[in-house]
């Protein structure tokens, strides 16, 4: 029995051929990636913070839910114009801040807003039908949504910063990437002839109210 032993120890090497080895590691690595409780959000203190977290979260995934929705409508009227592939350019990134958002929800357990299904039809209709004005019309909207998005993106910074930028620093990341993005989007719109729309401030205030008032609802629906 010793020596079986001793024979199947010293050939062991033999059994256990490069493919499995590489596999087992494949496996650790899975398993440490997954050790973690949270991918940005820590664990809620209490139920302050956890209410916190949540409205917080749900007003930035219903965000970035409506500017996919624009965008969809963009494309739909102006998806084969030259203006095209700026357009989709922007919504690809729209499309990455929505996937994490969604992520970070179910990891979390935050529900979404229960007004998705408005902000999906009002969201395309905004974007079609500014983009029936043409080039500058789209422009135009895009650089009051992504103007609204950002503010609102900085001012989540300021409460994190304010309340504790170690502990949220992972989340600050995400939002401060995202933020840089939106302002992209909006530079991008001054660009390209936003501010030639006849009627542009009043469009844009127009579609910043109506921002404004889908922030504040989203975070309490």
């Amino acid at each position: 029995m010793h020596r079986a032993a001793h024979t199947a120890f010293c050939d062991w090497p033999q059994f256990v051929r490069p493919a499995m080895i590489r596999q087992s590691l494949k496996c650790t690595g899975c398993l440490q990636n997954s050790a973690r409780a949270y991918s940005v959000v820590p664990a809620p203190r209490d139920s302050k913070e956890k209410e916190m977290m949540h409205r917080m979260l749900r007003v930035d995934h219903a965000g970035e839910y409506g500017a996919n929705r624009i965008y969809a409508g963009q494309m739909a009227v102006l998806g084969r114009s030259r203006t095209g592939p700026l357009i989709q350019q922007m919504w690809d990134q729209e499309k990455k801040h929505l996937s994490k958002f969604n992520e970070i929800l179910a990891e979390n357990r935050v529900r979404p807003t229960a007004l998705l299904p408005l902000w999906n039809l009002a969201g395309f209709v905004l974007g079609a039908s500014t983009a029936l004005l043409g080039k500058e019309g789209a422009m135009a909207c895009t650089v009051a949504v992504e103007e609204s998005i950002s503010e609102h993106y900085n001012s989540q910074i300021r409460a994190l910063m304010e309340s504790d930028p170690e502990r949220y620093t992972e989340l600050l990341q995400v939002i401060k990437e995202f933020r840089d993005d939106e302002m992209d989007h909006h530079d991008t719109g001054l660009e390209h002839d936003a501010e030639s729309l006849p009627g542009y401030w009043l469009l844009k205030n127009a579609i910043q109210l109506g921002c404004k008032a889908a922030i504040y609802v989203s975070q309490r629906v």
